[in-house]
């Protein structure tokens, strides 16, 4: 296989636009209430050693990624089932992802089509998108990377009339308790989720380039999501933003500039659809890259097709509605995640460290 090597530039622009589109139409940490922003700080916190640890696995071993990893450091029989069980992860974030945006289109704009349609429409782009493989998805998230930030600029310029410094208050006013719940669940969605690009990347510029990637990537688009979020409880208010499915876009439908600037909410839906289309891509990409290191392929592109129609059919089956969606991400995701985002990583980053001081 090719080795495939991106710049900082577009590693960084990648898991930017990872980050904050599939993000971008919900407000993350509302556990926390009107202290969203004690949420994100102490959220990207906790992630941030995590990122050091995925770049740190990147310098012992270079020119592998997770997959590789695993098997160096637990052997062959742990390490296929710790890659049976990251492929089937990705596998099932795929899935969850592309409903998340079938149900988006569908509620938002056509309530009438079957939630399927727009997910076929994804799903094939998304397989063009894999085939030309990661140097290609990461010119074309530099390309686009302005659009997420123009759009967050034009969104707080035109909402300031808005926005509400009360809703901030009272800080504090229930606790820390609910500042740990709204930070937990910043820090499992979507920042922790990081760990997919140790599935992916294996190459890098300069020994440091893992470390630039991580650590920017995370810093900017935590940033970027905590402003939104912010934004939107400024604007809406804590009570408007737990009842809202999608509270970013109910935020943006406020701006009203003299009837004239009115119903501009498509801004957010193309930063969320170019966003969506770098997940699942990503997704996919392990999930294939997963099944290749399984079975001993030479490369992932023949069988991207058939990976997206398994995950196209779970999709259309795992969900009951949007209710039952959200019901499951916030009770039963974060738990059902944790091992892979925290637990294995950690695990493989200290006996990664026992082999390179004792064995290399």
């Amino acid at each position: 296989m090719n080795k495939e090597v991106i710049s900082d530039k577009q590693g960084i622009a990648i898991l930017f636009l990872f980050l904050v589109g599939g993000s971008s139409i919900y407000a993350q940490g509302i556990e926390a209430k009107q202290d969203i922003w004690l949420a994100f700080i102490l959220g990207i916190l906790l992630v941030f050693p995590m990122t050091l640890i995925f770049a740190r696995l990147h310098h012992i071993f270079p020119d592998k990624d997770l997959f590789d990893i695993v098997e160096i450091c637990f052997g062959k029989f742990i390490g296929k089932i710790i890659i049976i069980l990251y492929t089937w992860f990705a596998f099932f974030l795929a899935s969850d992802i592309l409903v998340t945006y079938g149900q988006f289109i569908k509620i938002i704009s056509f309530p009438e089509m079957p939630q399927i349609i727009p997910e076929i429409v994804l799903a094939i782009l998304c397989i063009w998108g894999i085939k030309e493989g990661i140097e290609v998805l990461g010119r074309f998230s530099g390309f686009f990377l302005n659009i997420p930030i123009i759009t967050l600029v034009i969104i707080i310029i035109l909402l300031i009339p808005n926005m509400d410094i009360n809703n901030f208050r009272p800080v504090l006013s229930d606790g820390i308790q609910p500042v740990l719940e709204g930070a937990f669940t910043v820090f499992i969605f979507p920042l922790v989720q990081l760990v997919v690009f140790t599935m992916i990347f294996s190459n890098f510029e300069t020994n440091g380039s893992p470390y630039k990637v991580y650590t920017t990537g995370l810093l900017t688009g935590g940033t970027y999501l905590a402003i939104l979020s912010i934004t939107n409880l400024l604007v809406l208010g804590i009570h408007t933003v737990v009842s809202s499915y999608y509270p970013t876009y109910t935020t943006i439908s406020r701006i009203d500039i003299g009837f004239v600037l009115q119903r501009i909410e498509i801004i957010i839906t193309i930063t969320f659809i170019l966003g969506g289309f770098i997940k699942i891509c990503i997704f996919l990409l392990s999930m294939c890259k997963g099944i290749t290191k399984l079975f001993g392929f030479t490369d992932y592109r023949f069988i991207i097709t058939p990976a997206s129609l398994l995950v196209l059919n779970l999709s259309y089956n795992q969900y009951k509605s949007v209710m039952y969606y959200y019901e499951f991400s916030i009770h039963t995701w974060p738990y059902y995640h944790f091992p892979f985002y925290v637990i294995f990583p950690i695990t493989t980053w200290i006996t990664a460290e026992i082999k390179n001081k004792y064995l290399y």
